[in-house]
């Protein structure tokens, strides 16, 4: 055992917690003023359903080897799973850190999906589908992904930090979500309501994804400086064209557009950032940035209200870097991952294909049968047709902001 690893990876694992309450800013940040405690709460309450769900039995079906498709319960409710290091994934820091280190993305993964939800969703609905969804979808795609016996990893798939198991899974399964739950009465509130809570949230994010790639490495080593490298440039580069895309086409940058693009570029890189050079990274940023803005324009013309763009942005993002990552991997900065093609091996990127059409398909089928088994016995959206009011004050009670007549007095009369 290490324990210069042992402490990198345990904080690793506290910056992916910090990413959550980030996430939980962005989203906030980025929906009306009568819809941020809502939106909000469906960040922070994944802390403590998925990370119970994690420890009783959703890591031992991601981890434990059992068959290529899921894991068994050998380690249900940890056992087994204690201070000495678990040589088929860390052999360096105690099996608990690596576990906990995972649950961390455990965690993040259904709160994303909340992004293509939020202000229409029942809270105890949406409980329930985060539960059923790390369950069913998680962690069989995590083992897929990450298990010694896992399938797609056998067949040389290569996914560094998440980009497959975190955000094609969580972009796909956003896009059913918001299909199957139907667009908002009123959905001309699309504009932010506090844009420093956006940008707030995509610094804390930015600031997390380091524990997020880095911390992938699971020690303190040379492959840990180069995710954290490549996890900065790319989304430098993805913030750069975003803002070079917008002055060009309307004249002038947007803060929400720059957050924006730091959370596209650091998606992108996910997949790829141990695999990768530091130039590539800047490439893999750059691309996905262009992409994923041509994506935003291109979806906001249908019908399909993905309240905060989570398939355009995860979805789509997190198919590029994996394609990317079939494109720029070298194994002369990792042995352990493989060429790609332009080393001159398109093996990889035909693996990293079937990854992307594997995981996109199981998480959509997978999300349509979730929400319509919740649909049925106990409904989707609130009882009340009053979209007006909000869905704090419908289903918390709750209001963010006091901005009645007599509150604003009130407030006046004391400055």
């Amino acid at each position: 055992m290490d324990t210069g690893d042992t402490a990198w990876l345990l904080i690793a694992s506290a910056l992916v917690l910090l990413m959550t309450p980030g996430l939980a800013f962005f989203y906030g940040g980025l929906v009306r003023d009568t819809d941020v405690i809502n939106t909000i709460k469906m960040s922070f309450v994944a802390l403590a359903i998925i990370a119970v769900e994690w420890a009783v039995v959703g890591y031992s079906l991601a981890f434990s080897a059992n068959s290529t498709l899921i894991g068994g319960f050998l380690w249900a409710g940890l056992t087994g799973v204690g201070p000495e290091p678990n040589a088929d994934y860390a052999a360096t820091v105690p099996h608990l850190a690596f576990m906990g280190y995972q649950m961390m993305f455990a965690i993040i993964t259904p709160a994303l999906i909340s992004g293509a939800i939020v202000g229409r969703m029942r809270f105890k609905a949406y409980l329930l589908f985060i539960l059923m969804w790390g369950l069913l979808i998680y962690n069989p795609i995590a083992h897929w992904v990450w298990a010694v016996d896992g399938w797609l990893r056998s067949l040389g798939a290569l996914d560094f930090a998440g980009g497959t198991v975190v955000h094609i899974s969580a972009g796909f399964s956003a896009l059913a979500a918001a299909m199957i739950l139907g667009p908002r009465k009123d959905d001309a509130h699309s504009q932010p309501h506090n844009v420093p809570f956006v940008i707030l949230g995509a610094s804390l994010l930015w600031f997390g994804w380091f524990g997020f790639n880095a911390g992938s490495a699971l020690g303190a080593n040379g492959l840990a400086s180069l995710a954290f490298v490549t996890t900065m440039l790319s989304a430098a580069a993805a913030v750069t064209v975003w803002i070079l895309i917008e002055m060009f086409l309307k004249g002038r940058p947007t803060s929400v557009g720059a957050a924006i693009a730091a959370v596209v570029g650091l998606v992108a890189i996910t997949p790829a950032a141990g695999f990768v050079t530091p130039m590539a990274a800047i490439a893999i940023g750059a691309i996905a940035s262009g992409v994923c803005f041509v994506s935003l324009q291109l979806f906001a013309k249908t019908k399909i209200d993905d309240t905060l763009d989570v398939f355009a942005c995860h979805g789509v993002g997190g198919v590029v870097g994996a394609v990317l990552t079939g494109v720029f991997a070298v194994k002369s900065v990792n042995p352990a991952g493989a060429d790609g093609l332009l080393a001159g091996n398109p093996q990889l990127l035909t693996a990293q294909l079937l990854a992307i059409v594997a995981t996109a398909s199981f998480s959509v089928i997978g999300t349509m049968v979730i929400m319509y088994a919740i649909k049925f016995p106990i409904g989707l959206r609130p009882r009340t047709t009053d979209d007006e009011s909000g869905i704090d004050s419908i289903e918390h009670g709750e209001r963010a902001y006091d901005l009645t007549v007599p509150a604003l007095k009130q407030q006046g009369e004391a400055i």
